[in-house]
């Protein structure tokens, strides 16, 4: 999620107000990060006081300590970028019962842990950063688009690949071997 997206979920709402969130960005901008960033943010005991937030950036990884309300002084950030080749992750761990998904993860001490559509934002973010400490190109940090239900919405009806098609995990397309079953046309 965006930092923009995180205001509206900040409980309670003075944890990022406009006079916090203009102390976070030119910190994570001069760490690299681009203007209203993908981060997620680590709430902590006690989000009214103090909370961690986590931007991944071109370099590195983007740690800023978030203190809300310093006395006399207002919000106060800091921050400090930490190399991809350097950035502590853990085992992503995924457990299923019923329908539902709990996940787990731990990123430079942050515990971060979800169920259903949290787990699988959290799986976004976490899948990101695997492949910014790999080098690799980032997928997107947002869900994949759902699709509908009618004919025409399909790979094969958007000109996409033909029936018996898939694509793997690479975005290498694959045809079906000959174990696939053939469909006949329907009339």
């Amino acid at each position: 999620m965006r930092l923009s997206e995180w205001r509206a979920l900040a409980k309670p709402r003075e944890s990022m107000s406009q006079k916090v969130v203009d102390v976070i960005e030119p910190v994570l901008r001069t760490l690299g990060a681009d203007d209203d960033p993908h981060v997620w943010v680590a709430w902590g005991d006690d989000p009214a006081a103090r909370y961690t937030v986590l931007a991944p950036t071109p370099p590195g990884l983007a740690v800023a300590a978030v203190r809300v309300n310093v006395p006399q002084e207002g919000p106060r950030v800091a921050a400090k970028l930490v190399r991809w080749s350097r950035v502590q992750l853990s085992e992503l761990s995924v457990e299923s019962q019923r329908g539902h998904r709990l996940l787990s993860f731990q990123l430079e001490g942050q515990v971060m842990k979800g169920i259903d559509a949290d787990a699988d934002a959290i799986a976004r973010f976490v899948n990101v950063l695997f492949a910014a400490v790999d080098g690799r190109p980032w997928p997107s940090f947002d869900p994949p688009a759902r699709r509908g239900r009618g004919g025409s919405t399909g790979p094969a009806g958007r000109g996409g690949a033909a029936r018996g098609a898939t694509t793997c995990a690479a975005g290498v397309r694959r045809t079906a071997g000959p174990s696939a079953k053939a469909s006949a046309p329907r009339s």
